[in-house]
């Protein structure tokens, strides 16, 4: 597992335990599409559609593509550890 990976890794774990902030200071400075995706789920969960839509197309996701951003969230493990 690459650096940005594991750094992805970490920021997913922080956000399943509600540690959101901590995860936002982790991927607020990678541009890995992954690492877009986490963002814009951090912005969503936080309430802030706008933001999260932004970070969703930068991600090649889509806001509407998961309701529960937890499942989202674990999803998104899955896919950094099928890299």
């Amino acid at each position: 597992m690459d650096s940005n990976a594991a750094q992805m890794t970490k920021a997913v774990d922080l956000a399943l335990k509600d540690e959101w902030d901590a995860a936002h200071e982790i991927v607020q400075d990678l541009s890995d599409p992954i690492a877009c995706w986490i963002h814009a789920v951090l912005h969503k969960i936080e309430g802030d559609a706008f933001n999260s839509r932004y970070w969703y197309a930068r991600s090649r996701h889509a806001y509407e593509e998961f309701t529960d951003p937890q499942e989202e969230l674990k999803y998104i493990a899955s896919c950094i550890a099928d890299e």
